[in-house]
């Protein structure tokens, strides 16, 4: 039922104040792609054919051998569709749950708020966006946010506006500024988001119930706070946001199979 949170989940105290290894992996996966519409033929982005299957098939797949094991997904358009090909994640070797808000969206950000009014977040987990694959190590990413004294933390790649354009601005295990507004930006911005962050609760509980929100606002926030840790990675991030996005997608996992 839109608006409902399934397989809700009953946490031990004992949980709640784990701060080591894997955390729970919220993806966020109810945006409409409106610019993937003409391939994506009536599908969510995360159910685009790649090599012949869905892509969140080799998105959950990688982060079950990356050791995840608990992945709450958030869904909104046509997010039944994404249920079905799914299910509850045990043929990938994971724990998956739903949050479904349903025909209103309320922005990345304010998706997580929703999914935290739910009752679906833990009190540390990780944020990655439904049409990103990162096929990094993802141990030194929980060691580098538990060690750090921020809310939250962004993995950031040296991009150069290589593979889009650079938004973030890293230095000393910080992110010191984060902007995705073209306006706003400055010489030094030479990494890029990489579509994988930490977070503490807290975070979200600061957006307002209902607000329409980007994450991205939210980091930008943070980042002028000195509140947004850094880690950057050195391996280059693929997406299904784009024609060219799942070609290279598409040839990478080709090699990897090799």
């Amino acid at each position: 039922m839109a608006g409902s949170a399934s397989k809700r989940r009953t946490r031990s105290p004992m949980r709640d104040e784990q701060a080591e290894g894997p955390p729970q992996v919220v993806v966020l996966g109810g945006g409409l792609g409106s610019r993937m519409e003409a391939v994506a033929a009536g599908l969510p982005k995360s159910l685009i054919q790649v090599r012949g299957e869905p892509f969140v098939h080799h998105q959950l797949r990688l982060l079950a051998s990356q050791g995840i094991r608990e992945v709450v997904y958030v869904i909104g358009f046509r997010g039944d569709q994404i249920r079905r090909a799914v299910g509850d994640g045990s043929q990938f070797g994971l724990s998956v749950s739903y949050v479904d808000e349903g025909d209103r969206l309320r922005g990345t950000g304010g998706a997580l708020r929703f999914a935290h009014d739910k009752g679906s977040l833990d009190p540390r987990f990780a944020a990655l966006y439904g049409d990103a694959y990162l096929p990094i190590d993802l141990d030194p990413v929980w060691a580098a946010f538990d060690s750090s004294q921020c809310p939250a933390l962004m993995t950031v790649l040296r991009n150069e506006d290589r593979w889009d354009r650079s938004n973030a601005v890293f230095a000393n295990g910080q992110v010191i500024n984060y902007d995705k507004r073209i306006d706003h930006r400055t010489a030094e911005m030479k990494w890029i988001d990489y579509g994988l962050s930490v977070l503490r609760r807290e975070v979200v509980e600061s957006i307002p119930t209902g607000e329409v929100r980007d994450l991205g606002d939210v980091y930008h926030e943070l980042s002028m706070r000195g509140e947004l840790a850094g880690f950057e990675v050195d391996t280059r991030f693929f997406e299904v946001g784009s024609l060219h996005g799942i070609a290279a997608l598409e040839s990478y996992l080709a090699s990897a199979s090799r």
